[in-house]
């Protein structure tokens, strides 16, 4: 569970048989303790002194955070303490953005003003249109994004000022206001059609899709279901605790730079494929196996690692991951209204197969988030290049929470981990005409 952050919870004690020296170091809650605590473990009073080698920083706690609570062995997920399971049913993505953000669940008076406030800042300046009209005709969306969510820094400078509130709440609404319709551009420069204001008077999701697929001057009313299944998809991909493009997020904005800069780096680390394009990884997948019947054979390459099951396993999660089943569940209402998507019937047999085989079963290889989220993307008329801005549009207000957050932690200081240095030792320079 999540702890206190005091000390207090017993002492671990280390011998060090280099020295025979023995040394009492705090538990704190939660089962943690200081890495700095190991510096005092020497063998002599020169030495730099004891530090942990953690690549991937797979054990290494580098905050106390209040935001997102994992539980990997239960598949348990739980944004500020609320279960995903229930605001996926209950709440709407504005809501849990609100929350996410300032802590609780907000008041009617409290949500109407959000919405307002996000509603108010959805346009972007008239120069952005020019940056992606610089652009190739077939230029990714995630790499135009990028690009269009850094440059918004040169037209907020006073961003840069992140120690006021204040100010870091103005440039938290205008991003999480302006995401959709910077990826809308995006879209529409990929496709070549021009772009679609945003119409304020439609609910965050609904005038996202608006602005993707409507076509010159006729009316385009994006179907409820649809509308409430990308909610909930933006509800799942909210937060995350601390992966790799919020660790990014909160590494960039530990130098202090602005909420613009540090989210292109955030945005970077998410379009690597195994990051936020997984979901595209397992549709290719999908796709190569085809049918049914080819199934037996894939399932065989897999157990002699001759094939790669794409959309099973989580570095968190040991169980069932909370957000495939409701994503499993939202795509029945998809299918419903859109068809149902031909690979839908491959990834069911794959899920029977990994839950009941025990090659699968014994390794953890569970269905995860990326597993059903890009054959519902698909089947809603998404294309495969926007999958990873599917991802970044509601993941922005989990990366702007990490990042006030991290601001607002005393003991939090700019990163800057250390390395073991296995290198040459002193070598002398050799003239170039001795050299080889």
């Amino acid at each position: 569970m999540a702890d206190s952050g005091t000390e207090g919870n017993g002492t671990l004690s280390i011998k060090d048989n280099r020295t025979g020296k023995e040394y009492e170091i705090d538990i704190l809650d939660g089962d943690v303790i200081r890495a700095m605590d190991l510096r005092q473990i020497k063998v002599n009073d020169d030495d730099f002194g004891m530090m942990a080698y953690d690549p991937g920083f797979t054990n290494t706690a580098s905050t106390r955070s209040t935001v997102t609570y994992i539980d990997g062995g239960k598949g348990i997920l739980r944004y500020r303490g609320i279960p995903i399971e229930q605001l996926a049913e209950r709440s709407s993505f504005l809501e849990v953005a609100y929350l996410i953000l300032k802590g609780e669940l907000p008041t009617q008076a409290e949500s109407d003003e959000f919405v307002h406030d996000i509603t108010m800042h959805t346009y972007v300046h008239e120069n952005i249109i020019d940056l992606f009209d610089g652009f190739r005709y077939d230029a990714h969306a995630m790499g135009m994004l990028i690009s269009s969510v850094s440059a918004l820094s040169t037209f907020y400078p006073e961003a840069k000022d992140v120690r006021d509130a204040d100010n870091r709440g103005i440039q938290i609404r205008r991003l999480v206001a302006k995401m959709p319709t910077l990826a809308a551009f995006a879209y529409r420069h990929h496709r070549g059609l021009p772009v679609i204001y945003p119409e304020n008077e439609l609910s965050y999701t609904a005038n996202f899709l608006n602005m993707l697929f409507r076509i010159g001057g006729r009316d385009y009313t994006p179907d409820p279901v649809l509308v409430r299944a990308l909610d909930v998809l933006f509800i799942l991909h909210a937060d995350h605790e601390q992966n790799c493009s919020a660790t990014a997020m909160r590494v960039i904005g530990s130098s202090e730079a602005d909420p613009y800069s540090a989210l292109a780096g955030a945005m970077a680390a998410l379009y690597g494929p195994l990051h936020g394009g997984a979901n595209e990884a397992v549709l290719h997948m999908l796709s190569r196996i085809g049918s049914l019947d080819n199934v037996p054979a894939f399932i065989e390459g897999v157990k002699n690692r001759e094939e790669r099951l794409m959309g099973f396993g989580h570095r968190v999660y040991k169980a069932y991951d909370p957000r495939a089943s409701i994503i499993k569940k939202t795509s029945e209402e998809v299918f419903e209204i859109t068809g149902r998507n031909p690979l839908l019937n491959i990834a069911l047999e794959l899920e029977r197969i990994a839950l009941e085989d025990d090659f699968f079963v014994s390794r953890n290889l569970y269905p995860n988030v990326d597993f059903y989220s890009g054959i519902i993307y698909q089947a809603m008329g998404f294309p495969v290049e926007l999958f990873s801005v599917l991802f970044a549009i509601p993941r922005t207000v989990g990366w702007l929470a990490q990042w006030e957050e991290l601001l607002e932690d005393s003991e939090q200081r700019i990163a800057r981990p250390r390395q073991i240095y296995v290198g040459s030792d002193v070598r002398d320079f050799v003239p170039m005409e001795e050299r080889g």
